[in-house]
């Protein structure tokens, strides 16, 4: 294995896409895309593709191999007119280094509830079958070229780098990954095998060792995350949500009501949380707020625009 775990990949249960599998079909290439529809379901038919219920396991199987972006849209969307041409320019510029779908939530309805799409447009990614949230609303082309890169990123840590041959849209490429310095390595095979303790050690001692290691910083966040998610049983989720309600200042509840939500995907309920409960506290339940709220920023990753303004609230709240 040469794959290595990155913050925000692992959100399973943000999103639930089982039911939109069943046997791949071919997508269709969008009037003007390159290429031409491919001959079989691991062939990628263009670089931007109109994407349906029927044809969409074929992108989560893509996705094993090249990222996968989905613009969620529909025609009466004013806001999806000024970013649908910003993300096509860009799958141009970035030359097969991801795939496009394009998906009308009106023609698509199951995909848009698959997604949880409240507001449109709405940009995810796929990877490895994976869904990763992205962004909701307009964005201009800086800030969604930024979000792009921190996906390549997280596609690259987790062995995700193929390509869409620019010459030959109907073909996948494959690089070869760097292998992982060995206890990188050691930590993502343990968490492969669920041994999460194993995990914090391993991304530890790599810390221990070199201190400036900022994929050995995010990987301990994204475990630990893991690992405290994990030892929270579905049937006491609700107790500890009406805990974190009924006090205010209750820091286990509060902090662990957080950590449900960014593992959701509601990141934002999560900062805003616990940047209040920094508000709310002193000494050091304080502190360890504040703690959580960096290892979460970890998790997120430092170019996501919420991260930037959850700093900016939590100086505020120090301050």
């Amino acid at each position: 294995m040469t794959q290595q775990p990155a913050p925000r990949l692992d959100i399973r249960g943000a999103i639930d896409l089982s039911s939109l599998a069943r046997p791949a079909t071919a997508a269709q290439p969008r009037p003007g895309a390159a290429g031409a529809p491919g001959t079989a379901a691991a062939e990628v038919p263009g670089l931007v593709v109109d994407s349906t219920e029927e044809t969409f396991n074929d992108l989560i199987q893509q996705s094993l191999t090249v990222p996968v972006v989905v613009d969620l849209w529909a025609t009466w969307c004013e806001p999806c007119k000024q970013l649908s041409p910003i993300l096509e320019r860009l799958a141009a510029e970035y030359a097969g280094r991801f795939i496009l779908a394009k998906v009308d939530v009106d023609a698509n309805p199951r995909l848009g509830q698959a997604f949880q799409a409240q507001s449109i447009p709405m940009v995810v990614a796929l990877l490895k079958g994976q869904p990763v949230p992205l962004f909701t609303g307009a964005r201009p082309e800086p800030q969604v070229r930024q979000y792009l890169d921190e996906l390549l990123r997280v596609a690259a840590a987790n062995g995700v780098t193929g390509r869409v041959d620019v010459s030959d849209p109907g073909a996948v490429t494959a690089e070869v990954g760097v292998p992982l310095p060995p206890l990188h390595q050691a930590a993502y095979d343990a968490i492969e095998r669920e041994d999460y303790d194993a995990a914090i050690a391993a991304y530890q001692q790599a810390l221990n060792e070199q201190p400036a290691d900022a994929d050995a910083k995010a990987g301990l966040a994204h475990v630990s995350l893991l690992s405290r998610v994990r030892a929270v049983p579905a049937g006491i989720q609700a107790g500890i949500r009406a805990a974190a309600a009924a006090d205010p200042s209750a820091l286990d509840a509060h902090l662990a009501v957080a950590d449900l939500d960014l593992y959701g995907g509601h990141v934002q309920d999560a900062f805003d949380r616990i940047v209040e409960l920094i508000r709310r506290t002193s000494g050091d339940d304080r502190a360890a707020a504040r703690t959580r709220l960096l290892e979460l920023f970890e998790v997120v990753g430092p170019a996501d625009p919420r991260v930037s303004q959850a700093r900016a609230a939590l100086a505020r709240a120090l301050f």
